[in-house]
């Protein structure tokens, strides 16, 4: 992402060998044999042939991809594979065909610059219609009880308060999959704040923890991001970082400043793009609510509905959008 404009400390072992990476979930990667290597070669004929979409480990992207896939699918005759990569490695697959699109970029100047601007392997496809913010997050309970919590002047007054078995004798700071966009580590360290950086694992874990912490009035303080599903469950208050402005993350070491707030995007191969099929066209035109992601991402990950099943739900409720990015 979990989702900027600066060079992203991508958490894990940074960039992995391209035929060696491991996917978020065991299953597709980049390299392999199963994807094929005419993803993009629909030609100009306008069929869609196959439409090979990276899908990374939030629900929010998957919700995303689950609504882009089902209309391909169904309106445009394409043959839809999903690939679960992380966000760097999905981007390698742009210049072996292998990945045609991902459809929620959050910033990530570095790899544009990588596989945009310096290897042309991929391009822009615009602005998916949602906003993404990232930051510092506690339960309700927590900002009611003590107000001043939610300001990160006075954190270290409570980082006792934080600690567990795995925080080393600081406060934890919850962080979700190390693959996601986070500036946490560097955060702790410039703000001189008496934490440790702890990774959950994933969103799921994530949440499960901000849920718990909710009913049982547990101390946790962790990473979040909206768009997100679980907000109208627990409304989770954001701590006030050091205002960001422009640059103040530029330099990754350095950082000492809140995220931004991300107009999140669509990147796509360079081939795939000139590929003259539909799924391009599909892709380009997409665009839709924070509301209207939250609403298929509480489908499939609280109400337990299929991906397809959650975005035929939607899709059917909101003809008219999907009419105009099929037009």
């Amino acid at each position: 992402m979990a989702r900027q404009a600066t060079k992203w400390r991508v958490g894990a072992a940074g960039v992995v060998a391209l035929g060696l990476a491991l996917t978020a979930c065991g299953g597709a990667k980049v390299g392999d044999d199963s994807s094929g290597s005419d993803s993009s070669s629909s030609g100009s004929s306008g069929k869609c042939g196959t439409f090979n979409l990276a899908v990374n480990p939030w629900v929010g992207y998957e919700a995303n991809a689950a609504v882009v896939a089902y209309v391909a699918e169904n309106d445009l005759g394409c043959k839809v594979t999903k690939k679960d990569l992380k966000e760097e490695i999905a981007w390698q697959g742009f210049g072996t065909g292998e990945v045609d699109a991902v459809i929620e970029n959050w910033g990530h100047d570095d790899l544009k610059k990588k596989y945009i601007t310096d290897q042309k392997t991929a391009v822009e496809a615009g602005a998916t219609g949602n906003e993404g913010l990232i930051g510092w997050y506690v339960p309700p309970w927590l900002a009611k009880e003590y107000p001043d919590i939610t300001d990160w002047n006075s954190l270290n007054k409570y980082a006792a308060k934080f600690k567990t078995s795995e925080s080393g004798g600081k406060g934890q700071l919850l962080d979700g999959d190390p693959s996601f966009v986070t500036n946490d580590e560097a955060l702790v360290k410039n703000l001189k704040l008496d934490f440790k950086v702890v990774y959950a694992g994933s969103e799921t874990a994530l949440i499960q923890a901000f849920r718990k912490a909710e009913k049982n009035k547990e101390w946790v303080i962790g990473y979040f991001y909206e768009p997100q599903w679980f907000m109208a469950e627990v409304p989770l208050v954001k701590v006030k970082l050091p205002e960001y402005t422009a640059g103040c993350d530029a330099d990754a070491e350095k950082v000492a400043c809140d995220y931004p707030v991300y107009k999140l995007d669509k990147i796509v191969s360079a081939k795939f793009a000139k590929s003259g099929s539909p799924a391009y066209d599909l892709v380009k035109n997409f665009t839709w609510t924070n509301d209207d992601q939250n609403t298929v991402a509480k489908y499939i990950a609280e109400d337990k509905m299929t991906p397809e099943a959650a975005a035929k739900k939607w899709v059917d409720a909101n003809r008219a959008k999907v009419d105009a990015w099929i037009k």
